[in-house]
């Protein structure tokens, strides 16, 4: 009896409507996965960089020593523009320029300025790894510097001994020049200006989307779906309704969630910083852009619901579809938040863009950094993505598989067998 019991359970549950979402969700999370393995292998490699040593002093002699021996050293000239250009060419992280007067600046007791002009590639967490790197070499020659301080002179500024360089930084970051900001410190100020809308859409995604899938599952159960269907109500009205009703209802969770992340993102960030100062802030085009954006996505996220939804059984089976949603809404906010669109692997750059609720999560970013057809195509593909789910829903509500769970098979007519009257 038991027996019976487990394999009537396991044949309810374990159906290929199940199945095949799982699958996919679970290539996407070994995909991703494999590129945020490499973190610690990221982290052992030399940095690519260019050195421009103009001064051939005592000091700066350390720092080309340093900078050799521990990282790779792609350009050694004196053009800082060939330099950089050579840097760019080899994927490379940064080029320093030692002035002239570096050696002379620190023995007359003042810091030795040492410019960097860093190119960054991508604004994500794990995209700042080999900045990282250099700024930790960097750190490791003002140590350097400071034992032969140390050895030379004692009667030296202790403050000079403790820090003896500076630096001036310019980072290049897709068309933009940013001036006196590294690109951990740039990556900073867009993280935190971006993070609030993909933790948003995720919620709401998730919430929004449950509670189609569930509504449905639930609408089985009770038998109500029976009787709403027999009402004289067109099958795409039903549809549309159910959509755009769970979407205003998520939009408000949204702007509640989303007043109450963004006070608490606030308390994080600094008072003194000023996007408009970089180039970096949004106008109220940029805003509606967004507000667009988010508004498509939800639609296409819950009309993917709703066809998920007709196939749960009852309230129960609704719940394994969940899932799928949840998975696909955290993947897309653990990609953008990790990686930047443009660094991450091609096959999740499809991935990411077909999944058409990740798109306002890229959107505030895209605008700060003016890519526009970004932003645009995601709204196009949504909308797109939005069509097609409705036409498949109601398809699917013109059929029997919405009552019956399977499409219902036409019996050709028996043929009258011969010798017998009609």
């Amino acid at each position: 009896m038991i027996g019976n019991i487990i394999k009537k359970e396991f044949k309810e549950l374990f159906v290929l409507s199940t199945l095949i979402p799982i699958v996919v969700v679970a290539i996407a999370y070994g995909s991703v996965g494999q590129m945020i393995g490499n973190v610690g292998e990221r982290m052992e490699e030399k940095p690519v960089i260019g050195i421009v040593d103009m001064d051939g002093g005592d000091f700066s002699d350390i720092a080309m020593s340093v900078l050799i021996g521990r990282a790779k050293v792609v350009y050694d000239g004196s053009d800082a523009e060939e330099g950089l250009e050579e840097v760019r060419g080899k994927n490379g992280v940064a080029l320093l320029v030692i002035p002239e007067d570096f050696s002379q600046n620190i023995y007359a007791n003042h810091p030795g300025e040492i410019e960097i002009y860093w190119i960054m590639k991508g604004a994500g967490m794990m995209d700042s790894i080999s900045s990282g790197a250099l700024e930790g070499l960097i750190q490791s020659v003002s140590q350097e510097i400071s034992k032969e301080l140390i050895q030379q002179d004692s009667s030296l500024d202790p403050a000079l001994v403790l820090a003896p360089t500076t630096r001036i930084e310019t980072t290049f970051f897709k068309g933009k020049e940013v001036e006196g900001l590294s690109p951990s410190q740039l990556g900073n100020m867009l993280i935190s200006q971006s993070i609030v809308i993909p933790v948003v859409v995720m919620m709401l995604i998730i919430l929004a989307g449950a509670s189609v899938i569930s509504s449905m599952g639930l609408e089985k159960e009770n038998k109500t779906l029976e009787t709403l269907l027999t009402l004289p109500v067109r099958r795409s009205h039903i549809v549309i309704g159910k959509m755009v009703g769970s979407a205003l209802v998520g939009m408000i969770m949204a702007a509640i969630y989303m007043i109450g992340f963004s006070r608490y993102m606030t308390s994080f960030q600094s008072s003194d910083i000023n996007l408009a100062d970089f180039g970096l802030a949004l106008g109220v085009q940029d805003y509606l852009l967004v507000g667009i954006s988010l508004f498509v996505a939800l639609l296409a996220g819950l009309s993917l619901c709703i066809v998920l939804g007709t196939f749960a059984k009852n309230y129960r089976s609704a719940q394994a579809l969940i899932f799928p949603i949840t998975a696909l809404a955290l993947i897309s906010a653990f990609i953008i938040m990790f990686k930047d669109f443009d660094t991450i692997p091609a096959i999740l750059r499809v991935l990411l863009f077909a999944i058409p609720f990740s798109h306002p999560m890229m959107a505030m970013r895209a605008l700060m950094l003016d890519n526009y057809p970004l932003v645009i195509g995601g709204i196009a593909y949504a909308a797109v993505f939005t069509v097609i789910m409705i036409a498949v829903a109601v398809r699917i509500f013109n059929s029997d598989r919405l009552l019956t769970g399977s499409v219902r098979k036409r019996v050709a007519p028996r043929k009258p067998a011969w010798g017998l009257r009609r």
